[in-house]
């Protein structure tokens, strides 16, 4: 048996390969040789109407890449993939997130997609921006809708701020979403590995509303309770999920999930409450190889 670990071609933070190397020793100490690699070096293309690499002979690969087309290409090779092509297409789009949610007794945010516009050159219209404010009033979040570590979202507090982001993300697929004050630099980063809610480590931010780790927040365990762990698992299987992140606010009347995370980055959440959560995943994997998943 031999494993694949596909990372990001232009991304080398040293908190996202953390995330690979840990995987890699925990399938060393279960005699699983794994390959990590840059998904510029592992070169994927079409030849004569078939996929093809320099590459192969691998029985499971862990994505931890956003790359549709990468994604899609090693779906149609028959590679096992964790998480699976639906999975991370789900999470990586947001506004996908939260429709595929919609229904299941989830709490979340009210939210409203943003108008999409095609031509650079036009303008928002006023009736627009009222439609949005006279929705959730002010402040209010926009975000794009395909983004990490909180880099793209944004507390709009007035009509110009908000005039401003949706003249910025007019172009892009982006949300609107009310505020949950209460939740104000914090929030609980809940991680699942197949059917085990792990832990949670409560992240806590000081003078920024975002509570990301990249953002200067910092994190320590937190107590999952009963209610947590169902709702986690909940969320787990309707996204079709082998491994996530699941962030919660803490809203005013119980929890409002804030966003779904197919690569969640484990890092923080190891130093913080020491839970060995690349062996899990590498135990979570081995378990569900079928025997025609192995090739060798």
């Amino acid at each position: 048996m031999k494993g694949l670990i596909l990372t990001n071609a232009y991304y080398c933070d040293k908190e996202y390969l953390y995330q690979a190397e840990r995987l890699q020793e925990e399938f060393g100490k279960r005699n699983v040789p794994v390959d990590i690699f840059r998904n510029e070096d592992f070169r994927l293309r079409i030849e004569k109407g078939k996929i093809v690499s320099d590459y192969n002979n691998y029985d499971f690969c862990v994505f931890w890449d956003k790359d549709k087309y990468v994604l899609n290409m090693l779906g149609k090779m028959n590679i096992r993939l964790f998480n699976s092509v639906s999975a991370i297409e789900k999470c990586d789009d947001k506004m996908t997130t939260y429709i595929e949610l919609t229904g299941c007794g989830v709490p979340m945010p009210d939210t409203m997609p943003g108008l999409l516009c095609f031509d650079r050159k036009a303008v928002v219209e006023e009736k627009t921006v009222r439609m949005v404010e006279e929705r959730f009033g002010y402040p209010l979040i926009a975000k794009q809708s395909f983004g990490s570590r909180g880099k793209e979202v944004y507390l709009v507090n007035d009509r110009e701020e908000l005039r401003v982001r949706m003249e910025q993300m007019k172009c892009l697929p982006h949300l609107f979403q009310k505020y949950i004050g209460s939740s104000y630099g914090k929030d609980l980063r809940i991680i699942v590995v197949g059917n085990e809610v792990v832990g949670g480590m409560l992240r806590q931010s000081e003078g920024d509303f975002r509570s990301n780790i990249c953002a200067g927040g910092a994190g320590k365990p937190y107590p999952v309770d009963d209610t947590l762990k169902i709702l986690a698992l909940k969320i787990k299987g309707v996204l079709g999920l082998d491994y996530c992140g699941i962030d919660v606010l803490f809203g005013e009347d119980g929890p409002v999930v804030c966003e779904v995370n197919s690569n969640a980055f484990f890092c923080e959440f190891e130093r913080a409450t020491g839970i060995n959560v690349a062996g899990k995943y590498a135990d979570h994997i081995l378990e569900s190889l079928s025997p025609l998943d192995v090739i060798k």
